[in-house]
């Protein structure tokens, strides 16, 4: 069939094969929302082993675009938020499928419990006793939006499935360059929770997966309800007006966003004050932001010293800074001994890290404006590679929390840019206020936000940890872990904080993985333990003191994602075994 365009005037790309994929998609639009259960479930049965086959290929392809070395244990970091992330959401959704589809209760693995306040919480991970074993000590729970009962929770689970047939509908994803599973992620999130066929613009960044794509989704493209394009902007800004194209998702930033919804330069800007949008479809999104990562006061020995280190530098450079949600901003006690001892810490692990390039478009430009507005930032190069190869990590100290205007509060970094800022408190439960009140208020964006916090100043804080939690206003809150554990976690949703509008949109709209199929979901909160077991055991020592396999500093951590992804394949328990063993030396 053919298609027209929205906008006027000729589009600046080739649009003869644009529109050829949207027409195929209309094509096959209402035969998938019609399709039953049971037939979509055998898709997911269909991929899972083509994306297992192509997990290797995908890993060296993404490890050589972004320059990191063969052999280096930061290949885990493309396993993890690679193949494995997609493999273990397919697992998490088929069996939330086949519970609706044999009139099973989607949640019959999920302990439902109420705050004191009333609030519905969902444990959604661990959710088997695997998950018990492979992340020892961590838990994650979705907090549904106020006025929702744990009845109304179970009720309103998979609306999709329990409401008449939908009218099919084309969404347009617009792919992010830096984590490779976020293109499939959301792809298949408009697949199976919103009942869309998808066309997946690739970003220019990572385009070199889009062949790969098309074979590991291969029965999706051939049936006509997936299909990839390449291109640049004059492509993205071709389909987003694209009358064949029913919604948009977007991952990026703020300022793309508004470019997609309002227009380009000042025009653009005017048409956003007065909330005059040029994109009449629905557009959701996922937009990154200012992360912070709050240190509470307490009582922290030499050893949880330079764990917590290695734990703010991995926040900090996972996929070297190239994170939405990156922490950027590091919020201290100002009357705590241990921030100065912290800071020691990280300091002299930045210097000792494996180094790797800057490899995201723009890095240099921003680094470069990083260290206009301060100049006095402390650039420190890591170990292994030249100069001429990467720019090193960026220390900005000292930046003022009562400057809301702040180039490190507004600006998103991306990149391995760090700005520390300290706030007062005369006790643990003060400063914890306060410095909630600074990152609700002061930082840009809602996506999330971290927690560290010693065994002693939890015990003091009591109900004020809690407290502190529910008054954050991000999406994923992570306490004594990094919100990009929540990411990877299949059943847990991901985006930011509910409430934003187009015209003020901050870290976005909407959520996806959330592979429980829960409506109505506020955040997600993901705990882990100040030092993981059995570390936590002695905390004075070292003596078998394995990192968690996110960590940059992991030893083991290439071989542990290999192996998690060959578990997430297949489900296989006999995998389980050299996964641990993989991980308790790291």
């Amino acid at each position: 069939m053919e298609v027209s365009t929205e906008s006027a005037g000729q589009p600046g790309c080739d649009a003869a094969p644009l529109d050829s994929a949207v027409a195929e998609l209309r094509a096959a639009k209402d035969s998938w929302a019609g399709l039953p259960i049971g037939r979509k479930i055998a898709y997911l049965d269909r991929i899972r082993p083509l994306v297992a086959k192509a997990a290797g290929e995908w890993v060296a392809a993404a490890a050589q675009a972004k320059g990191l070395a063969t052999g280096s244990a930061l290949l885990g970091e493309e396993w993890t938020s690679g193949p494995y992330a997609v493999l273990s959401w397919i697992a998490a959704m088929s069996q939330t499928l086949r519970s609706l589809a044999d009139g099973r209760d989607p949640l019959a693995g999920c302990r439902l419990s109420r705050r004191a306040d009333g609030q519905t919480v969902v444990r959604v991970y661990p959710h088997d006793l695997a998950e018990r074993l492979l992340l020892h000590g961590y838990q994650a729970d979705v907090w549904m939006q106020p006025g929702l009962s744990p009845d109304d929770v179970r009720r309103r689970v998979a609306p999709l499935y329990h409401a008449p047939t939908p009218a099919g509908r084309v969404a347009l994803v617009l792919g992010a360059g830096n984590i490779s599973s976020i293109a499939p992620l959301d792809m298949l999130y408009r697949l199976y929770a919103e009942g869309q066929v998808v066309l997946v613009k690739m970003n220019p960044i990572n385009d070199y997966l889009r062949p790969l794509f098309e074979r590991a989704f291969r029965p999706l493209v051939d049936d006509g309800y997936v299909r990839f394009v390449g291109g640049g902007a004059d492509v993205g800004s071709y389909l987003c007006r694209h009358a064949g194209l029913d919604s948009v998702h977007v991952t990026g930033s703020a300022s793309t966003h508004d470019a997609i919804v309002y227009g380009p330069g000042a025009a653009g800007a005017a048409r956003r004050a007065d909330d005059r949008p040029l994109l009449s479809k629905a557009i959701t999104s996922e937009l990154g932001g200012v992360g912070p990562t709050i240190v509470v006061p307490g009582s922290w020995t030499a050893a949880d010293l330079r764990f917590q280190a290695e734990h703010v530098v991995t926040q900090k450079l996972h996929n070297s800074g190239h994170n939405c949600i990156a922490a950027q901003v590091l919020v201290l006690p100002e009357n705590w001994s241990g921030s100065d001892l912290l800071l020691a810490e990280v300091r002299r692990l930045l210097a000792r890290i494996e180094a790797r390039p800057a490899y995201y478009a723009g890095a240099e430009q921003r680094r470069h404006d990083v260290l206009d507005h301060y100049p006095a930032a402390e650039v420190i190069r890591g170990q292994g590679r030249s100069a001429a190869l990467t720019e090193g990590g960026v220390l900005i100290e000292g930046v003022d929390s009562s400057d809301r205007d702040g180039f490190a509060f507004t600006q998103e970094f991306f990149g391995p840019m760090l700005a520390t800022t300290t706030v007062t408190g005369a006790d643990p439960a003060t400063f914890l206020r306060a410095a909630v009140r600074f990152a609700n208020e002061t930082l840009r964006g809602s996506l999330g936000a971290n927690i560290i916090v010693s065994p002693d100043a939890a015990a003091r804080l009591g109900p004020a940890l809690d407290e502190a939690i529910a008054d954050l206003r991000y999406g994923t809150v992570a306490v004594n872990t990094w919100t990009g554990l929540g990411y990877l976690l299949p059943r847990a949703t991901w985006g930011a904080y509910p409430g934003n509008r187009s015209a003020d949109i901050g870290s976005g709209i909407g959520v996806v993985h959330n592979a429980l199929l829960l409506d109505g979901a506020e955040k997600t909160v993901v705990r882990g333990p100040f030092l993981p077991f059995p570390r936590s055991i002695r905390r004075r020592s070292f003596v078998l003191a394995p990192r968690p396999p996110w960590f940059v500093t992991n030893r083991t951590a290439a071989a542990t994602g290999r192996r998690l992804t060959a578990y997430a394949a297949d489900g296989r328990p006999w995998h389980l075994p050299g996964i641990v063993a993989s991980a308790l030396r790291g």
